[in-house]
Parts: structure tokens; sequence; C-alpha cells
């Protein structure tokens, strides 16, 4: 349960650090105020008015008279200011729940009962400037009104309204402040996901407390190694791509010259193999490091990677999606190698291709289906590897690259390549990017 209660992010539990221990501290004040301090007080003033009401009763006889009655007014409006009246032949009711409803009344009640021996009712009708004490006479009541003031007091909710002021102004204060203070956590973390997601983090700049930027020049430095490593790669890699493909533009040029064209043609099939085994080691090693990254439609990038690697193949089926997919930032060159890789893989092992998108929660999957035989659940972790071949049966002459470059171009741009059983009964690759 405590656990369900814990807030998630950074910015509610450093509230809450500041806010729990501020709200238990103004309810413990509120509390021993109360129970304490306000509870004295109060049995203290109904003591009191008790004490004055019982003295201007005694003025009174046991048979009033208009100059008893008057000479108790009299008295009542000197020193207690409080005012008196006589009701001829009155009789007093019971006391009503209101006399009981509250902690004062109740005090103010036990006081008089404690020190008046006649019958009397109270009156603490709120709409009321005062409270009325009538006293049963023989003849009559005697009433006796007196300030509320004198029993009630509005200190206290104005003591309660200045606790809960305090606080919502100290709330606002710490979030005004927790607020500047999570900001620049929440941009390293937005640059660290763009990276994450093989973008660019761009305007990121190192602010916020010591330990933020601490934290935030790690990050710098880290990007900034990775990016010096990745432009030594891309020009190593270039040298490389050069190197390998002049002696095999060589080894084309002194094959035509060769007479025995049985013997030049096997050389030649030779070549191109080692050719595009060259280019699939090339495309694995590189990746999608020397591309830029661009908005990208994905619509667009899938139909032109079918229509430009394999024409109209009536064996290549494509189904849209039925809402309209929002553009988002890929290597586009990247992203159509890996799709056509993936269809070729499909047609290569298999008769048909079904090609299928969906989006939801954010993210956009590419399904790639076939007919084919599939490739077992316990090969499939190997299957992503760098250089598999021959799974399950597979007698197909390709690197083996495929699907490993399939592979790094999800993990490069924060999504994920699943391998998975297709409806027709081969194999289906769900290729998952983050919008």
């Amino acid at each position: 349960m405590l656990a369900y209660l814990k807030p998630k992010t950074l910015f509610g539990r450093m509230l809450a650090i500041i806010l729990i221990p501020l709200i238990l501290v103004q309810v413990i004040t509120v509390l021993v105020f109360y129970g304490r301090h306000w509870d004295n007080i109060t049995r203290y003033m109904a003591a009191n008015l008790a004490a004055d009401i019982t003295v201007v009763v005694d003025q009174v006889s046991a048979s009033p008279s208009a100059e008893t009655l008057r000479d108790a007014n009299y008295f009542a409006q000197s020193y207690f200011l409080f005012k008196t009246r006589w009701e001829p032949g009155g009789i007093v009711q019971p006391h009503s729940d209101q006399v009981t409803s509250t902690y004062a009344g109740r005090q103010l009640k036990l006081s008089i009962e404690q020190k008046l021996d006649l019958p009397f009712r109270m009156n603490l009708d709120d709409s009321a400037d005062f409270i009325t004490i009538s006293v049963q006479y023989p003849e009559g009541v005697f009433h006796i009104d007196a300030g509320r003031k004198r029993i009630f007091s509005s200190t206290s909710w104005l003591f309660i309204l200045w606790t809960i002021s305090t606080t919502i102004v100290l709330a606002l204060v710490a979030i005004l402040f927790l607020r500047g203070q999570i900001r620049p956590i929440r941009r390293l973390a937005k640059a660290a996901r763009q990276i994450g997601l093989g973008r660019p983090a761009i305007n990121y700049r190192v602010e916020g407390a010591t330990e933020v930027r601490q934290a935030g020049h790690a990050f710098q430095a880290m990007y900034n190694r990775i990016q010096r490593q990745i432009s030594e790669r891309t020009e190593m890699l270039a040298g490389v791509s050069h190197d390998l493909r002049t002696p095999l533009t060589r080894m084309k040029l002194s094959l035509a010259m060769i007479a025995d064209e049985q013997a030049r043609s096997e050389l030649e099939k030779d070549i191109t193999e080692m050719e595009n085994m060259i280019t699939g080691y090339l495309n694995y090693a590189s990746g999608t490091i020397s591309e830029d990254v661009e908005k990208t439609n994905i619509m667009e990038q899938i139909n032109h990677a079918i229509t430009r690697d394999h024409g109209e193949n009536p064996a290549i089926h494509f189904t849209p999606p039925h809402q309209t997919l929002p553009d988002i930032p890929l290597r586009q060159m990247a992203f159509r190698r890996t799709i056509s890789n993936l269809i070729n893989n499909a047609i290569t092992h298999a008769g048909q291709c079904f090609v299928s998108v969906e989006y939801q929660d954010n993210l956009i999957t590419i399904l790639v289906d076939d007919d084919g035989t599939g490739i077992p659940k316990d090969m499939r972790r190997a299957a992503v590897k760098p250089f598999s071949r021959n799974l399950a049966g597979n007698t197909s002459t390709g690197v083996g690259l495929g699907l490993s470059i399939a592979k790094e171009f999800a993990t490069t741009h924060g999504g994920e390549l699943l391998l998975g059983d297709a409806p027709q009964g081969g194999l289906r690759v769900r290729l998952q990017l983050p919008v």
C-alpha cells in the first residue's frame, strides 16, 4: 500500500519530503493547541461567565419584586454588561441539542449547574449576538442576555485559517523552487533519451545544482567521446571500402581476357559473391553512423524500398495502416536498407512476403511475415546475431547479416526487433520504432 502511494517522479518525492513534515508539524500544533491550550481557555471563560450570572441571580430575592428586578438589571448592566428582563408566569423549556453540540456550550452548562440551584435554560442561537440564560422562579422567568464573545471566540478559526494559509504559501514557494531544481534534470534526461533514440541532443546546456552540473559535464564528455569514435570509425570504413573494392575491380578486368568462358563465368560468380559479402560486412560495420537524422514519412520510405529494390513483385503484399502515421526522426537510407533486407529475407526463404504497419501507444510497428518454415524459438536469439546462417535447414548462401543490420538499426533508434510466428505459418519480424 505504501509503495503504491509513494510518488513515482523525483519532483513528487522531493515535494513530499518537504510537505509531509510541514503538514505533520501543523497538524500536531493544532491538536496540541485545541487539546490543551484552547481547552483550558474555554473552561476558564465558561467558569467566569457562570460566576457572573450567579452573582446577578443572587441580586434577585426568592420572591422577585419590581424593586429587586430593577436593582438586579442596573447591577448586571453596570458591572457585567448584561441585559435582563422579567417574564411573569413564564416557564423554561428543556435544553435543546444545540446547547450540547459545542464544547463551549457543554462547559458553560456544566459550570452554571455547579453554581446555580434554580432550573435554567440556555439559548445559544448562532444568528444572535448574545446568549440567553433563562432562570426559573415560581412567579416567572428571569432572562439574562450576555455577549457571545464571553464564551465563544473567533480567534480559533483565525488560527486555523492562518495555519492553512501559511502551509499553502510555503507549499507554493517549495513548488516554485523545486521546479527550478528539477528542470535541469529533466533536460539532461531528455538529451540522454535523444541520444538513445539515435537523435542529436540539440541545445542542451549544463545548468542547475553542482551535482546536476557534474552529471551534465560527464554526459557531454561521454557524448563527445562517442561522436569522436563514430567519426574515426566512419573514416576508417570509407578507406576499407575503397581498398577492398579496388583489387576486385582489377580482377574483373583481368577476367575479361580469359578465353575459357566456363572458367570465366565461375570466377565472375565468385567475385560477385565476394562483392556482396564485402557490401554486407561494410553495411553492418557502418550501421547508421554516416547518415544524418531527418523527419521521415514511414509510408513513403516503405513504398520506396519495395518499388525500388523489388519492383512489381507479386510475391510482396503490402497492407497500409488505417490511421495516418506521424513523421519520426530516422536515418532514411538505413531505414530503406533495413526494410529491403527484411523483405529480401522473406522472399528468399519463403514464397510470399506480407508487409503491414501498425501504430499504437506511440509505437510504429512494421510487420514482415512470410509463409516459409520459420525459425524455431530456440534459434531466434542466435538468428539476429551477425553472420548467422544455416538455421533450421536454411541453405542460403547469404552473408547472414540481414536480421543483424535490422536489429542494429532498431537499437540505434531506440526501438526493438522481435521474431515470432507469422499467421501464414512462417517467420514474423516485428520492427518497433518509438515516435
